[in-house]
């Protein structure tokens, strides 16, 4: 087996990986909080953690991959006081509406994926624990981390006591012993969700739900914990740092993992721009490989610029990817090697996909353990998993008569009759067209994916 390395976030340097259990690999990713569609950088971090779900099981002989669903938070509070649609509507739709566009993405389930409503219990529980050791106090109906009780604070973050106050954006509150200090139980009016608590009716903040659920699925310590860059802090700080105060010597994760941020056209991505975009809204204009393929060109911990263009570009990396697998049908093959080493050098997914393309250069030779090779490289990035046919079947009608005129420009240039040869180019083009000649002989084509088909 390879040796697999990753940066980790807590040492700041990249560690070869060694679990905990070498028969069970245990991974938590933060998901979504359901009162909306999922945008583009949510999308990121689900298809980056998926091929990672897929090495893992590669490698090892049981995974454990938690996702969860934030269904109790004060944005989901928010969105049903201004639209009057009932909280529990919003969270079943909009969880639904997850699901359906993470797997046009070709993402695979997580093996569980707990909702937080369903684990008030154990976020008492810790919250107990908390209080028992001296690590937070009740305080007006709210309990609250005493941050001051953890010396380790800032650890996984690397921020100066000062930059922690300014990046929590805390608010301030009299019942508060340090400004610092977050909210672990909060007091909920009759109007708002509410549980019964040994502090009151009242509601989990953000940070304990995550810690409760990754401990009731994986444990004390575990190996992995991911999310992305904008949530190392605050709250990747504050789950450890509570966690590790309710289990004292436990090191909650071991190995933290966290994706760059994703632009849109160079700028980042809001409303206000102009350029913000759901998954939906990119599903309408390009397949979900194409999308999940552009996820991956960029390493996981870089920032990704998405634009039509890298778009466009990455459907018609998968054309000819399926083009090539046309010309060697046949199975599935081993993992190529050099596929295998990229991403277990730290999940480099942008090397994966340059060997994947050196393998359909040979399956374009008729290599057909390339092809073979290619196909087993697309199981484990979550690409090429249609048949050719299905593949371009999205085309349209008229596929066959533009394969017609590829065919007949082919006869034209091999009888050397370049203005009949030019003229079905210019008409290929005409038709939204762009055809590529190869080495060797034969035309690869593409066409932009018709608007709303």
């Amino acid at each position: 087996m390879p040796e697999l390395r990753f940066h980790n976030s807590l040492t700041r340097r990249r560690e070869r990986f060694v679990p905990l259990d070498p028969s069970h690999v245990r991974m938590y990713v933060c998901g979504p909080t359901v009162y909306d569609r999922a945008h583009l950088g949510n999308a990121r971090p689900v298809v980056v953690f998926d091929v990672l779900a897929r090495l893992l099981r590669r490698l090892f002989p049981q995974v454990t991959y938690v996702r969860n669903i934030t269904d109790v938070d004060d944005k989901i509070n928010a969105r049903a006081a201004e639209s009057g649609e009932p909280i529990a509507a919003i969270t079943a739709r909009t969880t639904a509406d997850y699901h359906a566009d993470m797997a046009e993405l070709g993402a695979l389930l997580p093996d569980i994926e707990p909702r937080a409503t369903a684990h008030i219990a154990e976020m008492i529980d810790l919250i107990e624990r908390l209080i028992a050791g001296g690590h937070a106090y009740a305080a007006e109906g709210h309990v609250l981390f005493a941050v001051a009780s953890y010396p380790l604070y800032g650890a996984l973050s690397g921020r100066s006591p000062d930059e922690l106050l300014a990046g929590a954006r805390v608010d301030v509150a009299p019942y508060k012993r340090d400004a610092g200090d977050f909210v672990l139980w909060k007091p909920s009016t009759p109007d708002l969700p509410g549980w019964d608590s040994p502090w009151g009716r009242g509601r989990p903040g953000w940070h304990i739900e995550c810690s409760a659920m990754s401990w009731r699925y994986l444990g004390e310590t575990f190996d992995i914990h991911g999310g992305g860059q904008d949530l190392l802090f605050p709250h990747h700080e504050n789950e450890m740092a509570q966690s590790c105060c309710a289990f004292p010597g436990s090191s909650f994760a071991r190995t933290w993992l966290h994706n760059g941020m994703l632009l849109v056209n160079n700028e980042k991505m809001s409303k206000s721009l102009g350029n913000f975009c759901t998954v939906r809204d990119v599903l309408d204009k390009a397949p979900g490989e194409a999308i999940r393929l552009l996820l991956l060109r960029s390493h996981y911990r870089g920032t990704l610029d998405f634009s039509d263009a890298a778009l466009e570009e990455t459907r018609k990396d998968l054309d000819r990817w399926y083009r090539a697998l046309e010309r060697v049908p046949g199975g599935v093959g081993d993992l190529p090697a050099p596929v295998l080493d990229s991403l277990c050098d730290d999940l480099n997914t942008p090397q994966a996909i340059a060997e994947m393309h050196r393998l359909a250069d040979a399956a374009f030779a008729g290599d057909a353990a390339a092809g073979a090779g290619l196909r087993a490289a697309g199981g484990i990035m979550g690409v090429l998993q249609q048949t050719p046919d299905a593949w371009f079947e999205r085309l349209g009608d008229d596929a066959r008569a533009i394969e017609a005129l590829v065919a007949a420009r082919l006869d034209a240039r091999a009888a050397k009759d370049w203005p009949e040869a030019d003229r079905l180019k210019q008409a290929l083009l005409a038709m939204g067209v762009t055809l590529e000649d190869r080495k060797g002989g034969g035309s690869i084509w593409y066409r932009r994916k018709p608007a709303h088909s």
